[in-house]
């Protein structure tokens, strides 16, 4: 494992800290989840534990310390020890003395002394670094620590006088993804897209839409991927208009579309990709005209991602290409100008175009600097879906009804325009029908 990447984290965030004035940071993992009496849902490390640390067990703490002129700074973890008896039955632990080791720490304890320790490790820090309204517990935890400071102060021990949001801090680093991030998203968007590949080698009239799940999770899980990055929508017919679908348990019938939206996540890493496509194969008439729409909404999405360009741009692109397309669909009526300004479109388009994507599906930093959306910048990587969405309806012609369609791929901002790291996945109709076709034949 190459540790440097989240050796370099570590610094910067401590640099952060240290322009700031210093301080301690705690950032705990997240806690193992009961499924249902003795038994937990697979174990995944919260996002921004991983990020700094790579260290994927439970119960476990890093502690930063920034702005210490003589001693320098600290990077610190609390972890399981390690214990013969339960790895029998549960597996491996690195224990204190391994985690420092190949994880790059200055000091690790067990987690057992944590709350011993903690009183010490942030008396006399000027500022306290931490998250406070996430984890009651925590917040709870940290404040016997600050207690127990503040019952010291005849001996000269003060508390923090100061709190900073470290998940803040975080946020803007994690908004700009590194090299070690991209190549882990671009991997992470190959296994999509061949997941993608597979089910459209595998849908036909008269199968279950889970049948189609059940090849994403194998093809993800054959690559390596850890986990779906969310929970899969596989949405034939009707469902296609719900936009967060999940039944995924519908028989697929001739002349219907199937609305697939399923990523994966490598190492902590998400990529986000829907398809639509005919069930059977042959995109019909209408399917045609509204795919075709939403392809060219996505288009003119993807021209305008670049650096300098606001975060709303790319749904701004997307929403004059789709209210005319509305228009010219007979779907609606009147001027472009006033179907946007009324926001008539939302009734068949209601979501935005674009969410951060990185370590979560709908990943970490703020959209708005102030009162102004945020300018895009390289390193970002950002979803571009556009959608329509046709329910039935008596002023909707009859040939669309039921007919939802939704195109996303990842883009990554660089210098020049945008990347698009899902390409792999088939879009446009015609290599869409020519590997359904190949796959029948």
């Amino acid at each position: 494992m190459d540790i440097q990447p989240f050796l370099d984290r570590r610094a910067r965030l401590i640099a952060s800290m240290d322009s700031a004035g210093g301080g301690v940071a705690i950032l705990p993992t997240a806690t193992e989840k009961t499924r249902n009496r003795d038994a937990t849902y697979p174990y995944r490390a919260d996002s921004y534990f991983h990020y700094l640390t790579g260290f994927d067990e439970p119960e476990a703490v890093l502690v930063l310390i920034a702005g210490q002129v003589d001693a320098g700074p600290k990077t610190i973890l609390f972890c399981r020890d390690r214990d013969p008896d339960k790895e029998i039955w549960d597996g491996y632990r690195y224990g204190p003395e391994g985690a420092q080791q190949t994880f790059g720490f200055d000091e690790a304890h067990s987690i057992a002394a944590l709350d011993e320790m903690l009183p010490g490790l942030i008396a006399n820090q000027p500022a306290l670094w931490h998250s406070l309204g996430f984890e009651p517990e925590w917040d709870a935890r940290i404040g016997r620590a600050l207690t127990a400071v503040r019952a010291q102060s005849r001996a000269g021990k003060r508390p923090p006088t100061s709190v900073h949001d470290l998940r803040a801090a975080l946020d803007e680093m994690r908004l700009i993804k590194d090299g070690h991030e991209i190549a882990l998203m671009r991997r992470a968007a190959d296994i999509a897209a061949a997941a993608h590949r597979r089910a459209m080698r595998e849908a036909r009239p008269g199968r279950h839409e889970y049948e189609i799940e059940a090849e994403f999770l194998h093809e993800f899980r054959r690559q390596g991927s850890q986990f779906p990055a969310y929970t899969t929508i596989v949405a034939s017919g009707p469902g296609a208009c719900v936009l967060h679908y999940v039944n995924n348990d519908r028989q697929m019938q001739d002349g219907e579309l199937l609305l697939i939206d399923a990523g994966c996540e490598l190492d902590g890493y998400a990529s986000d990709i829907t398809r639509t496509f005919p069930v059977n194969g042959r995109f019909s008439g209408p399917q045609e005209d509204v795919y075709e729409l939403v392809e060219a909404a996505q288009a003119a999405a993807i021209a305008a991602i670049k650096p300098g360009a606001h975060f709303m741009a790319p749904h701004e692109a997307a929403v004059k290409v789709l209210a005319q397309g509305m228009i010219d669909l007979k779907l609606l009526h009147g001027s472009v100008d006033a179907v946007i300004e009324s926001e008539a479109y939302k009734r068949f388009y209601m979501h935005r175009t674009s969410h951060w994507l990185g370590m979560d599906v709908h990943d970490v930093g703020e959209y708005k600097t102030g009162d102004e959306w945020r300018v895009l910048a390289p390193g970002m990587v950002l979803t571009v879906e556009p959608g329509c969405y046709i329910r039935p309806a008596d002023d909707v012609p009859a040939a669309f009804h039921n007919i939802g369609i939704r195109i996303e791929d990842d883009a990554l901002v660089t210098p020049d325009g945008c990347e698009i790291l899902t390409t792999a996945a088939p879009k446009s109709i015609a290599d869409i029908e020519a590997l359904m076709a190949e796959a029948k034949s």
